[in-house]
Order: C-alpha cells, then sequence, then structure tokens
C-alpha cells in the first residue's frame, strides 16, 4: 500500500517524537492503532458486502440460466431416443402343433416332403 522502508518509518517515529514528545507517544500510538483497526473492520466488512453481492448477482443468474434450460428442454429429443428399445420388436407367434397337424393330410404324416415339387434335374 504505502512503501515505506524501515529508514523511513524510523525518521517518522523520530519526528513524533520530537512533536509529540515521549510522555504522550504511547498514549498517541494506542489512538492510531485503534483508528487504524476500525478502519481494517470497516475495509473488510465492505469487501465482504461486495463479495457477497457478487455472489448472489452470479446465483441470479444461473438460476435464470437454469429456468431458461428448463423452458427449452434442448435434451427432449435425446431423452426421447435413450427411452426407445433398441431390440427389434416381437415377432409373431409360432403356430401350434394342433395348426400345423390340420394343415398336413392325415396320409401324408410319415413323409411331410411327399407334397413338395419335385426338383428339376439338372441339364447338361
Amino acid at each position: 500500500m504505502f512503501d515505506l522502508s524501515w529508514s523511513h518509518i524510523l525518521i517518522l517515529l523520530i519526528v513524533a517524537l520530537v512533536v509529540v514528545g515521549p510522555k504522550d507517544l504511547p498514549k498517541m500510538m494506542r489512538t492510531m492503532g485503534r483508528w487504524l483497526g476500525k478502519a481494517r473492520a470497516m475495509a473488510d466488512q465492505f469487501r465482504k458486502s461486495f463479495d457477497e453481492m457478487a455472489r448472489q448477482s452470479e446465483l441470479d443468474e444461473l438460476r435464470a440460466e437454469i429456468e431458461a434450460l428448463r423452458a427449452h428442454k434442448p435434451l427432449s429429443d435425446i431423452e426421447q431416443s435413450m427411452n426407445q428399445s433398441i431390440l427389434p420388436p416381437d415377432p409373431p407367434p409360432l403356430p401350434q402343433l394342433s395348426q400345423m397337424e390340420q394343415a398336413i393330410p392325415p396320409g401324408d404324416m410319415a413323409d411331410p416332403l411327399a407334397h413338395a415339387p419335385a426338383a428339376e434335374p439338372p441339364h447338361p
């Protein structure tokens, strides 16, 4: 804050000792210490209140951004795609054995391929 070296402080103390006198110098130093303490406390209180206002304004901005995101819902399409099933739809159920038996005539149960068309012989 102030650029005071030890030599400057020594000169100030000597001048204060000559002007104020050795009898009243401790009383004056105590009074100056109290003033400096009060000034530091006020500066600290000012800094804390300023930091609190800055933090409150940041929180208000964050709340506004969150509300805007809630209203806009930019990730709704991603949410829908994540909720979709990746498995194919269920295949239709297989016919029961009794239905298959009804489809084949009773005399052909021994050889179900008897009604299949004959394969053509290969051409040479």
